[in-house]
């Protein structure tokens, strides 16, 4: 029978594009759903209205009262939109605080006014600066180099034409290999080594002696009033003209003894990654003075290249003011000895620590800075030798922040911001919280020595500056003290100190 034939036939199977239509349907539809939300098609098309999503247009439940709303008080006057600063409300914001027992016997208080004002000054005017003493080195560096000089690390064609010569020029941030959106930039051997190899090649010459030249800087590469183990201990770095990666050892923790050596070396590896062969070892030399200048991104006159003296190559440095905000922003030791070193040979002192130091006094009292009772031996604040009265870090700081001083604003730039950057990134983080956001201040510190020194506004909008340094503070208090110095801080940025 028709029927029984029927049911006797097996069924074909579904055909795979029909097993997944329902799927596709679906997804489809999943997906216009999505577009028609993502991108509001609905209403891109005319086929609704737009909606609002205004608390102002939803009526709100009856019998519910709600305040009419209105723009929000400022948190704080605008700075210097204030009068006149009450020295006695200034010391009432204090005066709990500056006794604090973890201070220790000895401390120096200070505070004054962008305008060079003197608030409040405690008896104990002179204390050791520890590393804020590179508000002072900042300060000359500008002056005396300017905002824009930069630093040059150069390669020149040695005694023979078969020699070349790596000369340091003192960049304090000088790399192996400059880091990825690093700031500031960077110069470094990898470029200078390409355009080396690049400048030898066009002359001719894939094989050559390697020679190196720090002499830019004179004296001890390691300051006579820096206890002994600094070096040893990683604290500070050799200083020289040139060194790489702030002299820091290749993949390993402590500095090279010889920071200008092992940038030679270094170079020597990357001039072989690029075809140049160096015979030999690099060897401490003097190069002949330029005779030829070969711009970085510009080809050399091959008859002109292998020239005595002749510039092969040049990688410049971050100017002046990038160096001078980064070293107080991280209280780098190295760059701050660096840039005094560089103000020495602008004034024609010699480029070693006291040169350095007699520099940077000489720079401050051209700027009208009182140095009376002061004793600078370094730039970095590492030799507990140093000796600042407060008077002398508030003038400086006056100075930099005056509108007549345009020049000297990246020292006040450059503090680390309280509890976002710098030496200040993790200080701040637990109450009292006034100070941050609102401080800016440069550490000092040493075993016993804990200061800051900055500006701040307070809630009325007068701007301060102020100095706070210990240098008796116990070890067992060492924390202890780093708290007191946030809660004085906290309590002058957060002060209603107008009369």
């Amino acid at each position: 029978m028709a029927g029984s034939r029927r049911d006797g036939r097996k069924r074909p199977p579904p055909s795979r594009s029909a097993a997944w239509l329902p799927v596709g349907v679906v997804l489809v539809v999943l997906a216009a759903a999505f577009a028609s939300f993502e991108y509001d098609l609905a209403v891109e098309l005319g086929w609704a209205e737009p909606g609002t999503a205004s608390p102002a247009s939803i009526e709100p439940p009856e019998g519910l009262d709600l305040p009419e709303l209105s723009d929000p008080d400022a948190v704080a006057a605008p700075a210097g939109a204030s009068g006149t600063v009450s020295a006695a409300k200034v010391r009432s914001a204090i005066s709990k605080y500056t006794t604090a027992s973890a201070f220790g016997p000895r401390r120096t208080l200070a505070i004054g006014g962008v305008d060079g004002t003197v608030h409040y000054e405690s008896r104990h005017a002179e204390t050791i600066p520890a590393s804020t003493m590179k508000i002072l080195t900042g300060a000359a560096a500008l002056e005396a180099l300017g905002s824009a000089r930069t630093f040059d690390t150069t390669v020149r064609v040695g005694a023979s034409a078969d020699e070349i010569v790596l000369v340091g020029g003192g960049d304090p941030y000088l790399m192996r290999k400059a880091e990825k959106d690093a700031y500031p930039a960077q110069a470094d051997l990898v470029t200078l080594a390409a355009r080396t190899a690049a400048s030898l090649k066009e002359a001719g010459t894939t094989t050559v002696k390697l020679g190196f030249d720090d002499s830019l800087f004179s004296g001890p590469r390691v300051s006579e009033d820096w206890p002994a183990d600094y070096v040893t201990d990683a604290v500070v770095s050799p200083i020289s003209a040139l060194f790489i990666d702030q002299g820091a050892k290749e993949g390993g923790w402590g500095f090279e003894t010889d920071p200008a050596k092992a940038a030679a070396d270094a170079f020597k590896q990357e001039l072989g990654k690029r075809g140049i062969t160096v015979t030999g070892g690099a060897r401490r030399t003097v190069a002949p003075s330029s005779t030829e200048v070969a711009p970085a991104d510009e080809d050399v006159d091959s008859t002109q290249a292998l020239t005595p003296g002749s510039e092969l190559a040049v990688v410049h440095s971050a100017p002046v003011w990038q160096i001078v905000e980064r070293v107080l922003a991280i209280s780098d030791n190295e760059g701050a000895e660096l840039l005094a070193h560089h103000v020495a040979i602008e004034l024609g002192a010699e480029p070693s620590f006291e040169g350095g130091a007699i520099a940077v006094e000489t720079t401050l009292q051209q700027l009208g800075v009182d140095i009376t009772g002061d004793t600078i031996l370094d730039a970095s604040g590492l030799s507990r030798g140093n000796v600042l009265t407060a008077s002398t870090l508030l003038d400086v700081l006056s100075v930099a922040a005056s509108p007549e001083h345009p020049e000297l604003r990246p020292v006040i730039t450059g503090l680390p911001v309280a509890g976002f950057t710098g030496s200040l990134a993790n200080r701040y983080a637990e109450a009292p919280q006034a100070g941050a956001g609102r401080v800016r201040a440069k550490t000092g510190t040493l075993t016993g020595v804990h200061g800051l020194a900055g500006v701040t506004t307070d809630l009325d909008g007068n701007v301060f500056t102020f100095v706070f340094v210990a240098d008796r503070v116990k070890v067992e208090k060492t924390l202890d003290a780093r708290a007191a110095l946030v809660d004085l801080t906290a309590a002058l940025a957060s002060c209603h100190c107008s009369s």
